[in-house]
């Protein structure tokens, strides 16, 4: 199957790493958004020797190739691209959105998808993995369901992407910058959408009340990060939290624990003793707790050459293609797909 990498951030690079190991894949085509980009060999952007694939800041050219596929991964998310891409005949894997959506949100691309012969599908880690696979996965093993929750306890510092982490989620800002700027929104758009699946694959009342919150926590002494000191007074930690409340319970919870480490906090939050990690649990006859580890780097200089849990997204995203490329055009979520499963490494096949 031949595939294009739309953008060579963190996921995009990742997934090409993967693509090339990957026996069913070819890599054949690369949008890049820096023109200082365009015209390199795709080796060379990520580090390794040539490999023949020519990146290129022209979408007119990632429009006109001949693929099966695009992994679309840049920070921000274009409608109109995606809808171009599947209009071109390319099926679409994609970390940024597009989970769950409604009938309203996905109706343009649904009509891509039918005019280009396409799928589009939405996947990751969180959202589009912790946050509504794995709790609708482990529900399978329980009975009479209360409760699911898919829940994130990071270390922020690990994050290569400073200018996001300082100007979009707000971290080394005043509190009131942070509650009042766009992460919550942003977030919502992918994170409401886990919630309604899970809610509507197990069954919850259609009339579940979908509640949003943020709370942040400041820094009490001066803290280093990549993205320079935090000071006093101001945000150095934050959670967000989606829920879907029945009556007077919460049957849904979904959350994000971002902390610039476990010092010098206000609240004192902490990781706990199970230190970072993701979190899923279910409430049923009989319940489960799962704690997943390895999916983020052991330290914040190693997450920041190479962040395992931006890998483990693109690896999401280039694992699911095959069975995007064999599913019948429109929108697909997990809940339309088969299992999902990775390849073996090259040396063991």
């Amino acid at each position: 199957m031949r595939v294009v990498q739309w953008a060579t951030g963190g996921v995009g690079k990742a997934a090409i790493e993967t693509l090339l190991l990957h026996p069913e894949l070819e890599l054949v085509g690369c949008w890049v958004h820096s023109p200082d980009k365009h015209g390199r060999d795709v080796g060379d952007l990520i580090g390794r020797e040539p490999i023949g694939v020519t990146a290129t800041s022209s979408k007119e050219e990632i429009l006109a190739l001949d693929a099966d596929c695009v992994v679309y991964s840049p920070l921000v998310p274009d409608r109109d691209e995606v809808a171009a891409l599947l209009r071109s005949g390319k099926n679409v894997v994609t970390p940024v959105g597009w989970f769950y959506p409604s009938e309203r949100d996905g109706a343009p691309l649904a009509a891509a998808c039918a005019e280009g012969g396409t799928t589009l599908h939405g996947t990751g880690i969180n959202p589009g993995g912790i946050t509504e696979l794995h709790p609708l996965m482990f529900s399978a093993l329980s009975s009479a369901v209360t409760f699911v929750r898919g829940e994130e306890f990071s270390d922020i510092r690990t994050y290569d992407a400073p200018d996001v982490v300082r100007h979009i989620m707000m971290f080394g800002g005043l509190p009131e910058e942070a509650m009042g700027g766009p992460m919550l929104g942003l977030l919502s758009g992918g994170f409401r959408q886990s919630v309604r699946m899970c809610l509507d694959a197990l069954g919850f009342s259609r009339d579940a009340e979908l509640r949003t919150s943020q709370e942040v926590a400041v820094a009490t002494a001066p803290i280093d990060s990549p993205i320079g000191t935090i000071e006093p007074g101001r945000v150095a930690a934050q959670r967000f939290v989606w829920e879907a409340v029945v009556g007077e319970l919460v049957v849904v919870r979904v959350a994000v624990n971002w902390l610039m480490g476990e010092e010098h906090l206000d609240p004192p939050w902490t990781f706990g003793p199970e230190g970072e990690r993701f979190e899923v649990e279910v409430q049923g006859d009989p319940p489960a707790y799962v704690t997943i580890k390895g999916w983020q780097p052991t330290s914040v200089a190693e997450g920041l050459v190479r962040n395992p849990g931006v890998v483990a997204t693109a690896v999401h995203c280039v694992n699911s293609i095959p069975y995007v490329v064999a599913a019948p055009p429109g929108i697909r979520t997990y809940l339309d797909l088969p299992l999902v499963a990775g390849r073996a490494h090259p040396d063991l096949a």
